[in-house]
């Protein structure tokens, strides 16, 4: 009897589970934070193995010069990836001139920001030598351009409802990243870490992209031909709040390893890093949910409200966890580098996870923001997130060493989160009577009985005054 209990149940929970896949947010989200979950663990397998097989000077020179490539690119993709997931939904046939246009215009700006930086490298520290010369200066350009379209290409997968291919892409990238690296750790071992970086990027651009203008946007396509595009005036409104914002969240992610290089050398930036490195993988969970926040709201802004909701329980359930996992085995897991790197870099992972819990709450607002269109005040908390780290970062990292840097981070999400508390409240409830409604429509229900009562009375008087 017990065994035939149970087949039912495992079938209804299957039945349950395909329902629950269905659903565009969660297949969106749960394909991103596969990505981000590969990617970390690639990404951790990777600086292990490069710590292991080449020096703390080349691991902290190469981190020292992805930072500074990351950040420059970021100026313009990671900036546009916000308007890329908003419109792709709703762009209908102009889907292609509309991504066309953004890789256009992010490989020109990689340009303009990679070239004034290349002018004054020798004044970024000793972590960024060996970029002087015209050679080296040309292939980290072309390099800035690469990834700046690496990086946009999963936002229009995203925007497309495509997510599922993002894992698999940069699964792909991470496995031949670290062949590369083994390979060429006794062949190349002073550009080995760089070439193994982007070389299957500059790759698989091609691959992708071929895949998104033959397979995917078609099908796009059909299925929204009947939306009206958005014009350039709403593509540029929503960029001047969200570029601002995108740009203060990429001046956290990227200028802060950039200033512990600069102040401390190549190998504390290693240190620093790696817990670094980590602790971002913890964040980009409730990015990525965020992310499919904002698409599903372009498809459709009545289930923002019920969708948000979705998302915060989803995200409780996977982060309070993994938090706590994250700083329980801070020390063991970075000792797999070495020593040092436990003894410098554990404190700050253990921070950083703490960390990423307030920030949840704020990233969804985010991504419930831009679903809305207003990336004023998106703009707005960027900025003061951006201020609050970094400022706190510069003044504790002189007193405390690096591991200010991760106090830094702990109390400005702190008291970002509970600003917005507020705001993310409205939109929690958005689709829900208010107090005031509530107790309208409670006096209404008990009009009706009474009302119904005593017209039933009066017509029973007429009755017996008709007999």
């Amino acid at each position: 009897m017990a065994r035939g209990l149970r087949r039912p149940d495992v079938a209804g929970r299957y039945r349950e589970l395909r329902v629950h896949l269905r659903s565009p947010l969660y297949r969106n989200a749960y394909a991103l934070m596969l990505n981000t979950g590969v990617t970390g663990l690639l990404g951790v397998a990777y600086w292990l193995l490069a710590a292991r097989h080449y020096s703390a000077v080349e691991v902290g020179r190469a981190s020292a010069i992805y930072a500074a490539m990351s950040l420059l690119s970021g100026l313009t993709a990671f900036s546009l990836l916000g308007a890329v997931t908003r419109f792709v939904p709703q762009s209908g046939r102009r889907t292609g001139f509309f991504v066309r246009r953004a890789y256009l215009f992010s490989s020109l700006a990689s340009v303009l920001v990679a070239v004034p930086f290349l002018l004054t490298v020798r004044h970024w520290g000793a972590s960024y030598a060996q970029l002087t010369g015209l050679i080296p200066g040309l292939v980290f350009i072309a390099c800035v351009i690469a990834w700046g379209i690496f990086t946009l290409q999963d936002g229009v997968l995203t925007g497309l409802r495509s997510a599922a291919w993002v894992p698999l892409e940069n699964g792909t990238f991470g496995v031949v990243k670290i062949v590369l690296l083994l390979a060429l750790a006794t062949a190349v071992p002073t550009l080995g870490i760089d070439i193994s970086w982007m070389l299957p990027v500059i790759v698989s651009l091609p691959l992708i992209n071929l895949l998104i203008f033959a397979k995917l946007m078609p099908r796009h396509h059909l299925l929204t031909s009947a939306r009206r595009p958005p014009a350039t005036r709403q593509i540029g409104r929503f960029l001047a709040g969200d570029y601002t914002g995108a740009l203060c969240m990429l001046a956290v992610a990227n200028l802060l390893p950039i200033a512990v290089a600069v102040r401390s050398g190549p190998g504390m930036t290693a240190y620093f890093y790696m817990a670094w490195t980590v602790g971002g993988v913890l964040d980009l969970l409730a990015v990525n949910m965020a992310m499919s926040l904002t698409v599903e709201g372009a498809f459709d802004s009545q289930t923002l409200a019920a969708n948000c909701r979705s998302a915060l329980r989803r995200m409780l359930f996977i982060l309070v966890p993994a938090a706590t996992l994250v700083a329980l085995i801070a020390r063991p897991a970075l000792s797999l580098y070495g020593p040092r790197y436990a003894a410098y870099g554990a404190p700050i992972l253990e921070l950083l996870a703490v960390a990423t819990l307030p920030k949840m709450l704020t990233e969804l607002y985010l991504g419930a923001l831009r679903a809305q269109s207003r990336t004023r005040l998106v703009a707005v908390i960027q900025v003061t997130r951006c201020v609050l780290i970094l400022g706190l970062a510069v003044g504790l990292t002189a007193v405390m060493g690096i591991t200010g840097a991760g106090i830094a981070a702990l109390a400005s999400q702190l008291v970002i989160a509970l600003a917005i508390l507020p705001g993310l409240r409205r939109v929690l409830t958005a689709d829900r009577p208010g107090p005031a409604a509530v107790r309208r429509r409670a006096a209404r229900l008990a009009y009706r009985p009474a009302a119904a009562g005593v017209g039933r009375a009066a017509k029973s008087r007429a009755a017996g005054e008709d007999s």
